[in-house]
């Protein structure tokens, strides 16, 4: 079964000559109890969707549901049945985590108590700092303040969007792993983000840039469409490196990647990469490297896809 639906969303921002469009026909299907994720870069268009597909945006073309219902007609349906978190921490600063909770417990008509066993995971972690005001937080308890209070109600999707963004490495594994365990609940999740790397933690991903859709597919199925030789290149000299990368006719793109610059290949032609860098000075190591979401995301932008 179904739990969104997007058909051709068109979303423009300004009037006249300064008009802006920020969704260019997005489509994609979601299903009942997957975890999706829409990955791109700042300003490709994921918020401008979330805040459609929540009720928080009208599009200019095009039409979307969420759980069957209309995102225009019956917006006030699906407000009751979404958890959207925001990227940026918009709860109230002044009020305590336990307070903030008890708000948004109200605002949907129930309590903390009667839907404690679906956050009682996350919400036991910052329970000891309950009446530390929400503001005082760090960057990872504000993240899980943030998930109990868009789950208290228990909403059949949810919606997150970047919320790794700004918090620390052990933080970004802790919120993966709740996540995880919200999905085996049955809950539909469509998270965004910029982070390449979690999008292999995804069932399906849409690769979106500057309100374009590039690729939609489990991750593994779009690495497997990359189908060009890989190559990873360093030396001492990284930038000069890069140049020399892009210059050579048998080099289809080079970008760095890492300690790396990753050379994608024509053809074969190591042996005439070899060649041409050594004759242009360079110390250089060069090996054969595998593609990932990174990897595919720069070839479908450089194919113009």
């Amino acid at each position: 079964m179904t739990a969104v639906t997007v058909n051709n969303i068109i979303k423009r921002y300004g009037k006249k000559k300064s008009v802006v469009t920020a969704l260019h026909g997005i489509s994609f299907d979601v299903k009942k109890g997957e975890l999706f994720g829409l990955i791109g870069p700042d300003g490709a268009g994921k918020t401008s969707l979330f805040r459609v597909l929540t009720t928080l945006l009208l599009a200019e073309e095009g039409s979307a549901t969420v759980d069957g219902f209309d995102v225009v007609k019956d917006y006030k349906e699906i407000r009751k049945r979404v958890g959207y978190m925001p990227g940026r921490f918009s709860l109230y600063q002044d009020l305590t985590v336990k307070e903030n909770l008890d708000f948004f417990a109200t605002i949907f008509n129930t309590t903390v108590e009667e839907n404690y066993d679906l956050i009682k995971d996350i919400y036991s972690q910052i329970e000891p700092f309950k009446d530390r005001r929400a503001g005082k937080l760090s960057g990872g308890m504000k993240q899980k303040l943030a998930l109990s209070c868009a789950l208290i109600h228990r909403p059949s999707v949810l919606f997150l969007d970047e919320p790794t963004t700004g918090v620390d490495a052990v933080s970004r594994k802790e919120f993966w792993e709740m996540l995880k365990r919200l999905k085996a609940q049955g809950i539909t999740i469509l998270v965004s983000t910029p982070y390449m790397d979690e999008a292999s933690l995804c069932d399906r991903v849409a690769l979106i840039q500057s309100g374009h859709i590039l690729s939609i597919d489990t991750p593994q199925g779009i690495v497997q469409q990359f189908g060009k030789k890989l190559l990873a290149v360093k030396a001492g000299q990284m930038l000069p490196l890069l140049q020399a990368l892009k210059e050579h006719p048998a080099v289809a793109d080079a970008y760095p990647f890492g300690e790396y610059h990753h050379a994608v290949m024509k053809g074969a032609g190591r042996q005439e990469l070899e060649a041409y860098l050594v004759k242009r000075g360079f110390e250089f190591e060069l090996k054969d490297a595998e593609p990932d979401i990174e990897d595919c995301f720069m070839g479908l932008m450089r194919d113009g896809r």
